[in-house]
């Protein structure tokens, strides 16, 4: 019966269909399946399908904000039960589009994907300074951040964040990645990020393979 209404809630979320999901998000928490299955085999189960499917282009932009806004449904339920039975998520990750740079829609997409996937996320929003960042991981004890970059131009920016880290001697306590359409592997190398991602969904797994190690 439980799993039925898991699987139910994950097809659910894959349609986009938020009234359905927050539904079936009270339905679980009626019937006592605990917080962290919910999340686990509900709602991060049906995002990683779209995370999936994202990457495989079968799915498009309008398609994840959708299936988010059905995730954030679900979630507006469980993050207090979440908290209540100390489900610790899978790690903190600060995302920032870097300064100089106001384009969002790419760190958005990322943002949610993040949290679809379990990870507590923190929002510096757009044109966000070095200093910014570097202040954002020390208040939140950060595992990650996240930067993104849609302007050649903006681009150097990357680089003078991570060198804020290393002066503030902060470097090595947690794991930078880098992320836009200019962006390339062996830019990310040049300027010392510790990952680079093509997209939102190869985000998640680029992340959740470097805090592994």
């Amino acid at each position: 019966m439980s799993q039925e209404i898991l699987n139910q809630l994950a097809e659910n979320l894959i349609k986009g269909k938020a009234p359905q999901v927050k539904e079936l998000t009270q339905k679980a928490i009626d019937a006592k399946i605990p917080p962290g299955d919910i999340l686990d085999k509900g709602l991060v189960a049906g995002m990683s399908v779209i995370g999936e499917r994202f990457k495989r282009n079968e799915v498009y932009v309008p398609e994840v904000l959708i299936a988010a806004r059905a995730m954030n449904a679900g979630m507006s339920l469980l993050k207090p039960l979440l908290v209540a039975a100390g489900v610790k998520a899978k790690g903190i990750v600060c995302c920032g589009t870097v300064k100089g740079d106001l384009h969002d829609i790419g760190k958005n997409l990322v943002c949610m994907m993040l949290e679809g996937a379990g990870y507590k996320v923190v929002d510096l929003g757009v044109n966000v300074d070095p200093e910014k960042f570097v202040a954002a991981v020390k208040d939140n004890k950060a595992d990650a951040i996240g930067m993104s970059a849609l302007l050649t131009t903006t681009m150097t920016s990357m680089k003078t964040t991570v060198d804020a880290f290393k002066e503030a001697g902060i470097r090595n306590s947690c794991k930078i990645m880098v992320g836009g359409a200019p962006l390339t592997q062996n830019f990310s190398d040049e300027i010392g990020a510790d990952g680079y991602a093509a997209d939102a969904a190869s985000a998640v797994d680029k992340l959740t393979e470097l805090l592994k190690k």
